[in-house]
This record gives C-alpha cells, structure tokens and sequence, in this order.
C-alpha cells in the first residue's frame, strides 16, 4: 500500500490548478451572494423590509429550501469525521440515524402547525403558547446553542491546516469574513451561498469516497485494516451514552435554523417535501462522510483524528480535484457558521433585545457582530474539542426546551408562563449539578442529558396534574350548584 504522511502540510500539497480551482469556487460563491443581493425586491414598508432581511420575505422555494438546510447541518465536519475516525460506524448511528427520525417527525407532525402560527423566530412562538416570560427564557436557551463554537472551531482548524499559525487567529479571521457578508445581505445572502456550498461540499465528500474505493477496494480492505469496535453500533460506548445522542438528536424539535428555514419556506408543502427529501441527500452525505473517514483510520490511523479526514482526502485526491474538495470542506463549514450566525444575531435582536430594536436592522448587524466575537472567545474555551461543544449545549436545548415546547404543541393554553420558567430553570440545574458532580458504579454511565429531561418533565406533568385535579374539583362544584 502506498505510504501516506500521518499528519502532512497541507500547503505542500496544494498546486497551482488546486488554487485556480479553489479560487474560482470562492469566486463563484461571491457571486452568488452579490447576485441574490441584485435580485431582491425593493420595498417602501419597513416591516416588509426587514421580514425580507430575516425570511426572504417567505418566498423560499424547494431548491433553495432543500439546499439552506442542507448545507445548514454539516458545518461541523471536523468533529462528525473524528468521531468516524475513532470509532466508525458509530458516528452513522448517532450523528445520522438519530436525527434523520427526528427530521421525519419534525415534516409530518409539526410543519403544518408552526407555519399556521405566523411566527419569525421559534422563541416567538413559545410566547405565543406560554407567554412574553417564557419567550424570553426559551430565547436565552435557544441563543447559546446556535452560537457557532463548534463552526468557528472547523473553520480555524481549516484555516490552520492550510496557512499555518494559530488556532484562536484562524479562528477570528475566518469568522470576521463570514460576519461581514452576513451582514451585507441578510438571511438572502445566506442561501445565496448556500446554493453554491450545497453542491460543492455534496460532490467532494462523494469523491473522496470514490477514489477511495477505487484504490484500496470497498468493505474488505476496511474490515482487514481497522479494529472491530468501527463496526459495533455503539463503538465501544454504553447504551447510555449512545442513546443520549439520540435525545440531543431530538433537539431539532427546538432548532431555530430548523424553524426559520420552515417560516421563511413559500408553503408548508414546500417545507414537508424540502425536509424529507433533505433527509435522503443527508443519509448520503453521512455514508460518505463516515466511509471515508474510516479510510483514513485504516490508512494513516496515527493522525490527529480532529483533520485526519482532511489530511487524508488532500493525499488521496488529484490535481484539480484536490482544490475542488478543499473548497467543499471550506464551504461545508460556511454553509453552517454563516447560517448560525445569523439565526444567533436574530435571536439576539428579535427575542431577547428591547422590543423597540427588535426590527431595526442596524440592530440585528450589531447582533450579528457580537455573536462572532462570542463565538471565538467560547472556541478558546472549549479549547477546540468540538463533541464536547455539541455535547454540552445541545443536552442544555434538549432537556430545558424539549418537553415544555412539545407539551405546548399538544396541549395548548394547560400551562402558563410561571409553569414553563420553572421547568425551564429546574432542568438546567438539574442538568449543570449531574454534569459537576461525581458519580460511581451505575451511575456514572448516566449522562445529565436524562437527569435534565426528567427534572423538566417531573416538573411540567406535577403542573399539569394539579390543574386537571383543580379543573375537575371545579367540574364537581358545579355539578353539585346545578342539583341544587
């Protein structure tokens, strides 16, 4: 077999067709911004105006609604491939399997309601149910899990692994463009590039998989060449903690770029049809992207698994191509920072902001700026371990809005804002004190995800219970003034 480096200079691989190529992708990209930017309609309504700034004025129609949310999700390539990396088949069934139920769920149970609600933002219809309360405390929740740490994490390590120096100042580099053309065109600007990043990231991760296979052979050569646990279904983890991905997995129950890609959809029919046929191209690109990063555990399986896939795809690729896939990469972590970035500064501005800016664009851009700067400074925090960025904010947005938000879909107008706050509040604490705390023997294999979900749900069913006690006390009263 071919000897490939473990952890190579990117640079050094790189030739002039590869710049000419990643250049023009770059390009092509820009201009689709610029000439989404061209196509907007101007209007004399300031309201119209800035819906157009944060929806597209809801004219999203199925391609680019198949594209938005498409390229919205994969932002985080680096840390679905190093988990491929270290333990195979296991990133399928919790980075993939798990979510695609949930997607299905999300286009046959809940579109139809959330585009009857008229709503701009998630947090608004959770005001709509509970009340302004909960609106504000929902947006808090929702605000820290769409600042894009894990995004401005890839696109650092990217942005190093090609142009060397460090992590923090790729980081701010990357994130600092990505916030400017936010900025200039709004949530238009964002599927604009979407368009673009769609097909790139879509087509380079097949490609890396095909050469893959057509030089070192399909399911034999990786069966030969890595350790049984790539083809467990847990990959060495407990049911535990491989079943507490699937309750995160569920947190797209309660994602704001899920949301705002449905309000901003021309129809609710283009919203149902968009997500079941984004699911199809998503269980795709996971078969691609797991494969190949477990051809680069077989191939070179010393390398940092944080850019083995990286470090692989640049050596197992050709001239040209090699360009074309850098590019892919780079435009699968745009595709998702930009669009977090902008959902963040929404939230930011609409939901928890004085109501007095909450339509001023001026506004959302300032939003928008403090949320990269955020990004950057938690990236250093998180110190680039981008599984546990997912981890921790997605177990806080799954265990404190969860069931309060599905609870208020099912049964509206049974619980009130008092009743939300409190679930709210006691799941984060619940979920905060399990993460701190030691624990032993059986114990320690239950994640705080569970311990959080359940404080919210104990919570919300004790409320509902005394109210249908206290609705049924009132019914017998009644009955009895009635006999008398």
């Amino acid at each position: 077999m071919e000897t490939f480096k473990t952890n190579p200079t990117i640079i050094s691989f790189i030739t002039r067709i590869d710049l000419i190529v990643f250049t023009a992708v770059i390009i092509v990209t820009i201009v689709a911004v610029l000439w989404g930017n061209y196509l907007k309609e101007k209007s004399n309504s300031e309201d119209a105006g800035f819906l157009d700034h944060l929806l597209m004025g809801r004219q999203l129609t199925l391609p680019m609604f198949i594209a938005t949310l498409v390229a919205t999700w994969y932002g985080g390539i680096f840390g679905v491939t190093a988990i491929a990396f270290e333990k195979g088949i296991y990133n399928f069934i919790t980075q993939g399997f798990f979510w695609y139920i949930t997607y299905i769920i999300f286009a046959l149970f809940l579109v139809k309601k959330i585009k009857s609600m008229d709503s701009i933002t998630l947090p608004e219809i959770v005001g709509k149910i509970y009340g302004p309360k909960s609106q504000k405390i929902s947006a808090l929740f929702n605000f820290f899990n769409v600042v894009p740490i894990a995004y401005a994490v890839s696109l650092g390590l990217f942005l190093q692994s090609i142009f060397g120096g460090s992590v923090e100042l790729m980081t701010l580099i990357g994130v600092a463009f990505v916030v400017a053309y936010s900025i200039k065109g709004g949530f238009r600007s964002v599927v604009f590039s979407d368009l673009v990043q769609f097909v790139v990231m879509c087509t380079s991760v097949m490609l890396i998989l095909f050469f893959s296979v057509y030089k070192f052979g399909g399911l034999e050569f990786l069966k030969t060449h890595l350790p049984e646990r790539h083809f467990s279904l847990t990959g060495g983890e407990s049911l535990w903690t491989t079943f507490a991905w699937g309750l995160i997995a569920l947190s797209t129950l309660v994602d704001p770029n899920f949301y705002q890609r449905c309000f901003a959809a021309y129809s609710v029919k283009v919203a149902k049809k968009g997500i079941l046929i984004s699911t199809v191209i998503w269980v795709v690109f996971d078969i691609c992207t797991t494969s190949g990063a477990m051809y680069a555990a077989a191939v070179i399986p010393k390398a940092d698994p944080k850019i083995a896939y990286l470090s692989y795809g640049i050596q197992i690729l050709p001239d040209g191509l090699r360009g074309f896939v850098l590019a892919g990469i780079l435009a699968t972590i745009l595709s998702t920072i930009d669009s977090y970035i902008f959902t963040a500064g929404t939230t930011l501005t609409y939901d928890i902001g004085p109501r007095k800016y909450a339509r001023n664009p001026n506004s959302h851009h300032l939003s928008i700026i403090f949320v990269g700067l955020l990004a950057v400074m938690m990236a250093s925090f998180f110190e680039g371990d981008i599984k546990s960025i997912w981890k921790t904010l997605g177990s806080y947005s799954a265990a404190c809005l969860l069931f309060p938000v599905l609870i208020g879909y099912v049964i509206p107008n049974k619980l009130n804002d008092y009743d939300f706050i409190w679930a709210s509040i006691i799941g984060a604490v619940a979920t905060t004190y399990w993460r701190l705390s030691e624990h032993s023997s059986f114990w320690q294999d239950i994640d705080e995800l569970y311990i959080g979900i359940l404080a919210t749900a104990i919570i919300l069913f004790i409320r509902l219970a005394l109210k249908f006690k206290k609705g049924r006390n009132e019914n017998i009263v009644l009955e009895n003034n009635n006999d008398i």
